[in-house]
C-alpha cells in the first residue's frame, strides 16, 4: 500500500534557532510555538547524534501502516527542519529502521547515509545524515522519509491474541522513554528537542488506535482497503520526542467526566472506569495548586499487563498498567504522579537525561500535594514517608559519597538507569524541605510561576536554581544558606536539612512491626484489614529479610496475604517468600510473572528467586525461558542481568 506525505500550507520562516522560542502560522487557525534549543553545558545530550543548532525537526507528521502479522510499522515521515545559515546537512536518530528512501517536500530525492552504531552504547542507535541540498537557509522546509521499523523495534510491544485479556485479537502499543522512539520514527530523539507532531495511521478492523495527541475525529475506511480504518491524531503543543506514543487493539471508551476519559479492553473497562472515578477531582486539585491544564483532555489507557512501568505520563493519553487496579482507589497516587507531570516533565522537560529529577522529582511533589488535596494529609504523609524511607535504605545501601545518589545523574549514566531513589525521591523529600523552610504559600506560588514561564521548554538544573535563588530566595543571604540549594542538587547523600516525616503517620504499622520484631505477635486480621494500603506496605517492607517456613505460613495464614487484591502488597509477600525460598508461595509467584510484565514486580521477584542459589536459580531460569516473550525489551534486559540470560547463538 503507498503512504503519501501530508500536504499542508508552507510554513513562515523565524529567526531565532538557538536562544528563543517563536510562533510559526501554517496549520490553519492554529499556531505552533517552537521551543528554544539549550546550548549551555548541562543541556548537552550524549546520547543523541543530533546537531540541533545546525539543523533542528520542529515538526512531524506520520503517515504509517500497523502490520500485526510482520510486526512493524511503514509507511513516512514528514519533518519540518529549519537549518542555520550554511548548514547542508541534518542528522537525525535511529536505531534499526530500514530506510527506503529520502525526497524533500517536492518528491526530489536526497542522499543520506545511515552511519555505524556507537560501539559503547548500542542502545544509541545509528545516525541518519541527510544532505538537504537546497534545503539550506534559515527556512523551514520540509524532507520526507519512507521507512519501516526494524523487526526488534524495542519501543513497540506487538501482543498475540492470548496476551490480551480478551485473548481473541491482537496488540500493539509503544513505550517511547527513554530514546527508544528512534527504533520507529525517525526524528532527533532529544528530550531537548521539542517537537509537534501529527498522525495518520492504518490499522486493520475492529482495532481502535489511540495516540498522545487529540483525535481529529471518527475513524474513516481505507477505499478499496476492505477491512482497513484510518485514525487521525494532532499534537499542537511541542513535546519531547519520547513523548509520542500510540496503542492499538480491541479497547472501549469510558468517560469519566468532561474532561477526562479511559481506555480499556471490554474485559476490565468497568473496573477501570470504578478506580479512575477520582480523575476530575485530581485534575481540578491539579489546576487550583500549581495553574492551568494546558493539553485540554486527560484521558487514560488500560494496557495488557506487559506494560513495563507503573504508567506513562504521555499527553493526554497517559498508559496505565493494569496492576494498579485494586477495587479501592489505593493505587491512584500512580494516577496522581502521572496527571502530574502535566506540569513538570510535559510542561516543563529536562533538556537531558541527567536532569531526570527535574521530571520526577518535582513530580512526585506535585503527586504528593495532589494526594493531599483529594485523599487527606494521613494518607500524603504515609506516602511521603514511604518514599524518605525508600531514599534512606538507597543511600545505605549505595553509601553517602556515592555518585549515585545525587540528583543529577554522573555522565555516561544510562538515560535506562536515571530512574531510582535520587530520581524521584530525593527530589521529593528536597522540595518538601523547601516547602517547609520557606513557607507553603510561597513556595505554591513560585512553583506556578516556574511552569508558566517555562511551559513547552526544555530546562535544565542550574535554570531551575537559578529561578529559585531569583524568585523566591532574592536577597536573602539566611535563607539560601539554610535551604543548601547545591548540596541537594549536585551532592551526595542526605543534605542534614532534610525534612524528616512525621513519625506518627504509621503508628499502627511501626507499633505491629516492633511487636513482631520483639516475640512474633502479629496483628490481627480485622485490623489489618482495616488498615491502608501504605500502612501495609510499611508492616511487609520492615520485616526481617530472613523468615522461616513456620513464621512465612502464619503471616500468610494471619494477614491472608497471597489473596491481597493489591498487587503492591501482594508483591512484597511473594519477594518475601522467594527469597526465603518458601515453596508453597512457588506456584502462586510463576503465576504472577506469567500474567504481569510491569518492571517494578518482575526484576526484583527474578533477583530474590536468583539471590537463594541452588533452591532458586532453576526455578527462575525455567520461568524466565516461557515468560521471557512476553516481556517488554525493557524488563527483558533487566531480568537478562540477573539471570545470565543469553539468546541462542550468542
Amino acid at each position: 500500500m503507498a503512504f503519501t506525505a501530508f500536504s499542508r500550507p508552507a510554513i513562515v520562516a523565524f529567526a531565532a534557532l538557538v536562544i528563543t522560542g517563536c510562533t510559526v502560522e501554517g496549520l490553519g487557525e492554529s499556531e505552533r510555538v517552537v521551543a528554544p534549543i539549550l546550548t549551555t553545558e548541562q543541556a548537552f545530550d550524549e546520547f543523541t547524534y543530533a546537531r540541533p543548532t545546525e539543523a533542528r525537526v520542529t515538526h512531524v507528521a506520520l503517515d504509517l501502516a500497523l502490520d500485526f502479522e510482520a510486526m512493524k510499522v511503514e509507511g513516512t515521515a514528514t519533518l519540518d527542519i529549519q537549518a542555520a545559515e550554511g548548514a547542508t546537512e541534518i542528522v537525525l536518530d535511529s536505531n534499526g529502521l530500514v530506510i527506503g528512501g529520502v525526497t524533500d517536500g517536492n518528491g526530489n530525492a536526497l542522499d543520506f547515509t545511515i552511519g555505524e552504531a556507537d560501539a559503547e552504547n548500542a542502545e544509541k542507535g545509528e545516525p541518519i545524515t541527510v544532505q538537504l541540498g537546497e534545503l539550506t537557509g534559515p527556512e523551514l522546509q520540509q524532507i520526507v522519509i519512507t521507512y519501516a521499523s526494524g523487526p526488534e523495534a524495542a519501543a513497540l510491544q506487538w501482543l498475540d491474541p492470548e496476551q490480551t485479556e480478551g485473548g481473541e485479537h491482537p496488540f500493539v502499543f509503544s513505550q517511547g522513554q527513554a530514546i527508544l522512539n528512534r527504533t520507529w520514527i525517525p526524528t532527533q530523539d532529544s528530550p531537548g528537542i521539542r517537537q509537534t507532531w501529527e498522525a495518520r495511521i492504518t490499522a486493520p478492523e475492529p482495532l481502535t488506535v489511540v495516540m498522545s495527541g487529540i483525535s481529529r475525529g471518527d475513524p474513516e475506511t481505507v477505499d478499496g482497503a476492505e477491512g482497513l480504518r484510518v485514525f487521525e491524531f494532532v499534537m499542537d503543543n511541542s513535546v519531547p520526542p519520547y513523548l509520542v506514543a500510540i496503542a492499538a487493539g480491541n479497547i472501549e471508551f469510558a468517560e469519566l467526566g468532561p474532561r477526562s476519559g479511559v481506555w480499556a479492553e471490554p474485559e476490565m473497562i468497568a473496573a477501570a472506569e470504578q478506580e479512575l472515578g477520582d480523575t476530575e477531582e485530581l485534575i481540578d486539585a491539579g489546576i487550583d495548586l500549581f495553574g492551568e491544564y494546558r493539553w485540554g483532555r486527560y484521558d487514560m489507557i488500560i494496557l495488557p499487563p506487559a506494560f513495563p512501568y507503573g504508567g506513562m505520563e504521555n499527553p493526554v493519553m497517559t498508559f496505565l498498567t493494569p496492576t494498579f487496579i485494586a477495587g479501592d482507589r489505593s493505587n491512584n497516587g500512580l494516577v496522581a504522579h502521572e496527571l502530574a507531570h502535566s506540569w513538570s516533565g510535559n510542561l516543563t522537560t529536562y533538556a537531558s537525561w541527567r536532569d531526570g529529577w527535574l521530571n520526577e522529582g518535582v513530580t512526585s511533589y506535585i503527586e504528593n500535594r495532589i494526594t493531599e488535596a483529594v485523599y487527606g494529609e494521613l494518607r500524603a504523609e504515609q506516602e511521603y514517608t514511604l518514599s524518605y524511607a525508600s531514599l534512606v535504605e538507597a543511600v545505605e545501601e549505595a553509601g553517602t559519597d556515592a555518585p549515585t545518589t545525587a540528583m543529577r545523574t554522573p555522565a555516561g549514566t544510562s538515560p535506562f538507569d536515571t530512574v531510582g531513589p535520587a530520581i524521584y525521591d530525593k527530589g521529593t523529600v528536597f522540595l518538601r524541605t523547601v516547602e517547609n523552610i520557606v513557607g507553603r504559600e510561597e513556595f505554591d506560588a513560585w512553583l506556578t510561576q516556574w511552569f508558566d514561564s517555562h511551559a513547552f521548554q526544555p530546562v535544565t538544573s542550574e535554570m531551575l536554581l537559578a529561578d529559585m535563588r531569583a524568585n523566591l530566595i532574592g536577597d536573602n543571604a539566611e535563607l539560601e544558606e539554610a535551604l543548601m540549594l547545591d548540596e541537594w542538587v549536585y551532592g551526595t547523600g542526605i543534605p542534614a536539612n532534610a525534612l524528616a516525616p512525621d513519625p506518627e503517620a504509621f503508628a499502627d504499622a511501626d507499633a505491629a512491626a516492633a511487636a513482631y520484631a520483639a516475640d512474633g505477635t502479629l496483628p490481627d486480621t480485622d485490623s489489618w484489614g482495616e488498615w491502608t494500603a501504605a500502612s501495609q506496605r510499611r508492616f511487609l517492607e520492615t520485616l526481617p529479610d530472613e523468615l522461616g517456613d513456620e513464621q512465612l505460613a502464619a503471616l500468610n495464614d494471619t494477614l491472608g496475604l497471597s489473596e491481597s487484591g493489591n498487587n503492591e502488597v501482594l508483591f512484597l509477600w511473594l519477594e518475601a517468600a522467594m527469597r526465603n525460598s518458601y515453596d508453597p508461595a512457588v506456584p502462586q509467584a510463576e503465576e504472577f510473572l506469567a500474567r504481569v510484565g510491569r518492571n517494578k514486580f518482575v526484576a526484583p521477584l527474578f533477583r530474590a528467586m536468583w539471590g537463594t542459589g541452588a533452591w532458586g536459580q532453576p526455578k527462575a531460569s525455567a520461568l524466565y525461558a516461557t515468560t521471557r516473550g512476553g516481556y517488554h525489551s525493557y524488563t527483558r534486559g533487566n531480568v537478562d542481568e540477573i539471570v545470565g540470560y543469553q539468546a541462542q547463538g550468542e
